[in-house]
């Protein structure tokens, strides 16, 4: 499955927003942070000890110092494309135990088959031009009985941002990045070869004191507009002005403005059979610890 009709995402960018961020993410990520941490809150309820994780997505890398107080026998690997965002989770862990950490596609992983005893994805998903074949790489480099654990975004998000820009453009809004259903999630999980996939959502609201505010934090995580062929005027002071009058005379509510965020939880297991293999290519073998 590929992005929501009408949205052709342009990685390029996506990466470069996310190259240049990589200094002020931890600022301004209290969503993505939130949502990780509720994310991994649920590994609680799961009886497991791996040996080898992997975070796809993993930004600066604040997901692998938690996994190491709670794995502290598991070797772990983060992977992401950004090569600023790389750099910064390289650094993390204690010096004789650094994380393996990988510049590189969700959906192209140069990782071996059947490596990973758990994997994580956290607020990456949503990046992917296809999302058969980033649950397709999951499965590849899961073990059997590995578990994949992963949160995204739903339609639902940035909701106001979007309306509010459609009454500005005449009711386009196409320039707000697009969110997949969680029921189409689930079904690709399905058409992945996952067993018992479990799926949730919830709706998280941050507010600001006006529209400069939210775009100062979606700007500063390297969220901007991944629509190939945008209009280079997109963001001009005139059209957001605009866009702020609009976004509050609709929803501001005691000079705040919120900001929805629709969060998509699932988990799924890899059954006991192992997945066909990929033909052959470069990867990056995974050893056990010892």
């Amino acid at each position: 499955m590929s992005q929501p009709e009408g949205f052709n995402l342009d990685k390029a960018r996506v990466r470069a927003g996310f190259a240049r961020a990589a200094a002020t993410y931890e600022e301004h990520a209290v969503l993505q942070r939130e949502v990780q941490d509720r994310m991994l809150g649920r590994l609680d309820w799961i009886r497991m000890e791996p040996e080898q994780i992997v975070d796809l997505g993993c930004g600066t890398g604040e997901a692998l110092d938690h996994l190491s107080r709670r794995y502290r026998g598991a070797r772990l690997t983060g992977v992401d494309f950004a090569p600023t965002m790389v750099a910064r989770a390289r650094r993390r862990g204690r010096w004789l135990r650094r994380p393996r950490v990988v510049c590189a596609d969700l959906e192209a992983l140069p990782l071996a088959e059947h490596s990973f005893d758990l994997a994580i994805s956290s607020s990456a998903l949503q990046w992917c031009a296809s999302l058969d074949q980033a649950f397709a790489e999951a499965r590849r480099i899961l073990r059997p009985g590995g578990l994949w654990m992963f949160t995204t975004f739903g339609p639902d998000t940035l909701r106001e941002l979007r309306a509010a820009f459609a009454a500005v453009d005449g009711g386009t809004g196409t320039h707000v990045n697009a969110f997949m259903d969680m029921h189409d999630i689930g079904d690709a999980l399905v058409r992945a070869g996952f067993a018992d996939p479990v799926m949730d959502q919830e709706a998280l609201t941050l507010t600001y004191p006006d529209l400069n505010g939210l775009i100062r934090d979606l700007r500063g995580v390297g969220v901007r507009n991944a629509l190939s062929g945008r209009s280079p005027g997109l963001f001009g002071p005139r059209r957001l002005r605009a866009v702020a009058e609009a976004y509050a005379q609709a929803f501001g509510v005691d000079g705040r403005l919120p900001a929805t965020w629709e969060v998509v939880y699932g988990h799924a297991w890899v059954p006991d059979a192992p997945p066909p293999s990929r033909p052959a290519g470069r990867v990056i073998p995974v050893q056990p610890v010892r």
